[in-house]
């Protein structure tokens, strides 16, 4: 009788030794991918390049929203990284993730339950007395699927993978929201700037209207000139609901972006302020940087990784499983019986399943998994491949405009000065006042894309902070784990 006992005891406990050591399915090796060495468009951009950022390089960095000077646009993203309703989903995914990747682990033990029944029984004979019978049992009830190829442990692992690129992705969101409320705050302060301008020309052509009409009741020029000094104030006029109504809704999104009510910051921002200014030299570091820092990219690696776990899982699927089941029954007559006189009844199971037949779904699932991963690999690649592009798209527009800006802040010059001459020519009746008209229209236009202009090159380093993956190490503030 023993021997029949230790002899699958035996197998069972050899089963369990060897299920220790296999994991079927590949084991996760992080792709290389070829990248350039230096960037293709650093030298046009007058930007630091061709070796990895220094530690204090890649502080500020970290923190780009500082090197703008500029306290009010500080507070507002540090305000955002912590209000934002998308950064809160981002959290409580995240939240999920570890929650999922719990419930993954939970088969690698053993369940247990308890029951407790009690029951009665009465018998009334006709002659003699009545009887009441009592029955009182009580059970726990064990199993455990013993993970001999891994198929636990591969789902495990996926988990894990998951949530490392859920972690990731919130990582992502955080810095999408701090560029966010870079550029609406620039875009802000560029209609704000775009106002100004607007109504100091509308005093100056007022002054031309006023001009002009003097003179054609003096008899010095014909009505027309007092026409065309009209519709010149009026399309200045008309231009400036417009941005008022602009700068209203760029508060408003700033608004939701911090997780506030539209019109909240009305106040705080009405005051108008310059936008803000870029450093001089920006420090963009090799290609191979953006593999580390930017959360996109190891959020689309951890995805591969999680799916090359799959494939595990489903291959796991193709090997025997081996569970194992207990029960332990006690019955009495009485309650407290179950503790000192009870009927123990022990039993305990092993059943070895082998799949045999299932239509070919086994295979093709771990196919299916593979074509997944060959996806997942797909977009891994992509994902580095936009990087790389929306850093050379950066630094070619940080160049370009840098290069429009600087001329038409010489156009602007010219374009004051003209007008300022044809006021004077046209007030000496040296000229009619289509010059006049021509000037000041010149003059204006050069004005608002000048200050356009500032705000264009503002926003681009702000997409190429971004686009360099930069605010990675924000999450210092939200306890997660970072592997390198």
């Amino acid at each position: 009788m023993v021997k029949k006992f230790v002899q699958p005891t035996i197998i069972f406990a050899a089963l369990i030794f060897v299920g220790g050591c296999i994991s079927v399915g590949p084991d996760y090796v992080r792709p290389e991918i070829p990248l350039p060495e230096k960037w293709r468009n650093a030298v046009q951009a007058r930007a630091e390049h061709g070796v990895s950022l220094t530690e204090e390089q890649e502080k500020e960095l970290s923190r780009w929203w500082q090197v703008f000077g500029d306290k009010e646009l500080a507070d507002l993203v540090e305000k955002a990284l912590k209000n934002n309703l998308d950064v809160a989903k981002a959290y409580a995914r995240v939240r999920e993730a570890r929650a999922r990747r719990a419930i993954a682990a939970s088969p690698l033990f053993p369940t247990l339950g308890t029951s407790l029944s009690a029951s009665g029984s009465r018998t009334e004979m006709h002659k003699g007395p009545t009887t009441t019978q009592d029955f009182y049992t009580a059970g726990f009830d064990s199993s455990w699927e013993i993970d001999i190829f891994g198929g636990t442990r591969r789902a495990v692992e996926a988990s894990q993978r998951t949530l490392e690129a859920t972690e990731e992705s919130l990582r992502d969101i955080l810095v999408s929201v701090a560029a966010e409320v870079a550029l609406n705050y620039v875009e802000l302060r560029t209609y704000q700037a775009r106002l100004a301008v607007a109504e100091e020309n509308l005093s100056v052509q007022e002054e031309s209207f006023q001009l002009a009409l003097w003179r054609y009741k003096a008899g010095l020029r014909s009505e027309l000139d007092v026409h065309q000094a009209r519709y010149n104030l009026e399309s200045t006029r008309a231009q400036i609901p417009l941005l008022k109504a602009a700068i209203d809704e760029a508060m408003n999104r700033l608004a939701v972006l911090l997780g506030e009510s539209p019109g909240k910051l009305h106040e705080e921002l009405g005051k108008p302020a310059p936008v803000p200014h870029p450093p001089d030299h920006i420090a963009v570091g090799i290609p191979a940087d953006l593999l580390r820092r930017r959360p996109d990219i190891r959020k689309a690696e951890r995805e591969l990784a999680a799916q090359t776990a799959k494939i595990g899982v489903a291959t796991a699927e193709l090997y025997p499983k081996l569970s194992l089941t207990g029960t332990i029954g006690i019955e009495a007559l009485s309650p407290g019986g179950l503790v000192s006189s009870a009927t123990k009844t022990l039993v305990g199971k092993g059943i070895l399943s082998f799949p045999i037949f299932k239509g070919g779904a086994l295979k093709q699932a771990v196919e299916a998994e593979k074509a997944l991963a060959e996806q997942a690999f797909a977009n891994y690649k992509s994902t580095v491949l936009n990087s790389l592009k929306e850093v050379e798209d950066a630094l070619m527009a940080y160049s370009e405009d840098q290069k429009r800006r600087d001329a038409l802040a010489k156009a602007e010059e010219a374009a004051r000065q003209a007008a300022e001459l044809a006021k004077q020519q046209y007030a000496s009746g040296l000229i009619d006042f289509g010059a006049v008209l021509d000037a000041e229209r010149s003059h204006l236009t050069f004005q608002d894309q000048l200050i356009q202009s500032h705000g264009a090159v503002t926003s681009d380093v702000i997409r190429l902070y971004k686009a360099l993956g930069g605010g990675w190490k924000i999450e210092d503030s939200t306890g997660l784990r970072r592997d390198s």
